[in-house]
């Protein structure tokens, strides 16, 4: 078997695109089969599909030999996607790229000769690509559940409430600006994360952002960085070898960074309660990360993202809540001991905001 990728723009008439593809492909002595799907770009939370459905994979097969070719769609910005190349009858995909959904920041090609006479495109840079293919997978925001959850909690559609989501898409943007610059890998965390993978979107009542970062990514030009793009540092909690967070605040919207401690079987973030010192640990199952689109955006989530979502949440992360306690309402927070009182200067910092 042989691969092959190729960029789509969204096909206006798939079926008579089809049909020529076939008449021309019979003329050379192959057979076509062709993978078709839904548009996830045009597939809205009680809306529906808003198009007929594209092309997603198309298999060429003469003889015993068979060609995949894997479409890249226009995903955001400077962003490709593309769908997974499914097995027949449950067995696994034919395919190693392609297996699963993945998304791709757009690379350049350039043309090798493989053979007399026969010039192909392929990535410029290699070996990048290939070390990417496993950390491309995409995962798609389960806009059916949200339908649910929506029919059955309704969406707040108030003022304050598109006045925060607004301002929330507008610091996630910036934050997001501010780290890919410094080439710090993140995550959408806690209430956010919750926010797309329950409703594919913002919880408006939640109030805040939050951004996951390895401890390892940490750098400490990070403060100065998101000054310079106009954040107020509004809090800084613990030491980098020990529960550090940061906040910042921008437009009167918070933005936390939490940073991930990683263990031989698990994986924790800390807390501080800046009045009493008290310390807290969350602790997660170790996870990957995969990519979704969030407020149309392309980002990192923790994959798989529901043993992530059911470790800081619960069971029941399904239901919404209005108030929470972070000290006590997540089922994997555990008490930490407390700082040393000597110690407070430098790991329970507020700044005016």
């Amino acid at each position: 078997n042989g691969l092959l990728s190729t960029t789509g723009k969204r096909q206006e008439n798939t079926e008579s695109l089809v049909r020529q593809m076939n008449t021309l492909l019979n003329a050379t002595g192959f057979s076509a089969h062709v993978y078709l799907g839904p548009d996830p770009r045009l597939v809205i939370p009680g809306i529906g599909l808003l198009s007929d459905a594209i092309i997603w994979h198309v298999r060429l097969t003469r003889s015993k030999h068979s060609v995949y070719i894997t479409l890249l769609y226009e995903r955001s910005r400077q962003h490709w996607w593309h769908a997974a190349v499914g097995g027949q009858g449950g067995k696994r995909s034919p395919v190693h790229f392609g297996a699963r959904a993945g998304s791709w920041r757009r690379f350049s090609v350039r043309l090798v000769e493989v053979d007399i006479g026969l010039k192909v495109s392929v990535p410029s840079d290699i070996s990048l690509f290939l070390e990417n293919v496993e950390s491309s997978q995409y995962i798609e925001c389960n806009v059916a559940k949200a339908e649910t959850f929506i029919e059955k909690h309704g969406l707040d559609s108030s003022e304050q409430a598109l006045d925060f989501n607004q301002k929330a898409k507008e610091v996630f943007v910036r934050g997001m600006r501010v780290l890919d610059k410094l080439g710090i890998p993140f995550w959408i965390s806690s209430g956010t994360c919750l926010g797309w993978f329950r409703q594919c979107g913002i919880i408006s009542h939640s109030k805040d952002v939050d951004f996951g970062i390895q401890i390892k990514d940490y750098r400490d030009d990070v403060v100065k960085s998101m000054q310079t793009e106009g954040f107020k540092l509004k809090h800084s909690f613990g030491k980098v070898s020990d529960s550090f967070e940061l906040s910042f605040t921008i437009n009167s919207t918070k933005l936390d960074f939490f940073f991930f401690y990683e263990e031989d079987d698990h994986m924790w973030n800390g807390g501080t309660q800046a009045r009493t010192g008290r310390k807290f640990k969350y602790v997660f199952p170790k996870f990957r990360l995969c990519w979704t689109t969030f407020v149309d955006e392309r980002v990192r989530i923790p994959c798989p993202p529901l043993s992530y979502i059911e470790a800081n949440y619960g069971l029941e992360w399904d239901q919404p809540v209005l108030e929470w306690n972070w000290k006590a309402s997540p089922p994997n927070v555990r008490e930490n001991g407390k700082w040393e009182e000597a110690d407070w200067p430098q790991v329970i910092q507020v700044f005016d905001s």
